[in-house]
């Protein structure tokens, strides 16, 4: 009997891996990110086009929106945040459930983008004032694929390794 449950444990050893529980937790948190329903300026067009049947950000496992700060675990901060703004989109973020994450998309959340200028007193210079920020999605708008690409960086920072597609080193 015990020769058989050896046999079964060497057949099945290179279908089967065992990971420590952070590991796990960790990838089933990667694959199955919920981003916040928000948006403060035009990038939250191309946000919810990257949501949409062309580019099909189920996919990835990011398509479920929630209404509510208290449902998700992703912000993307698309758009220009005013000083004006900050405290209500600081407060969301703080009722987030833990782990949570941002994605700062679009040159306005980045840097403050065309809107920094000396003497502007209306716009915050980037979501990293008000929050750690843990991908950069640069341009103005990003097109939806460049959101994709936030996504799959995300993902990568939480397990470790590229799902997909494979980025090979040349």
């Amino acid at each position: 009997m015990e020769a058989q449950e050896d046999q079964l444990l060497k057949d099945c050893a290179p279908h089967v891996k065992f990971a420590k529980l952070d590991e796990l937790l960790n990838l089933g948190r990667a694959y199955s990110l919920w981003p916040l329903t928000f948006g403060l300026a035009c990038c939250a067009i191309e946000m919810m086009a990257t949501g949409a049947a062309r580019f099909d950000l189920a996919r990835f496992g990011a398509e479920v929106f929630r209404p509510s700060p208290r449902q998700a675990d992703l912000m993307i901060i698309a758009g220009t945040i005013n000083k004006k703004m900050a405290a209500a989109v600081k407060t969301l973020y703080d009722q987030m459930t833990e782990p949570k994450w941002v994605i700062a998309m679009g040159n306005c959340a980045i840097s403050g983008g065309p809107f920094v200028f000396p003497g502007q007193y209306a716009v915050v210079e980037g979501a990293d004032q008000l929050f750690p920020v843990d991908v950069y999605v640069p341009g103005c708008p990003p097109r939806p694929e460049a959101l994709i690409e936030g996504i799959l960086k995300l993902e990568e920072k939480l397990t470790g390794k590229r799902r997909w597609p494979v980025v090979k080193p040349e």
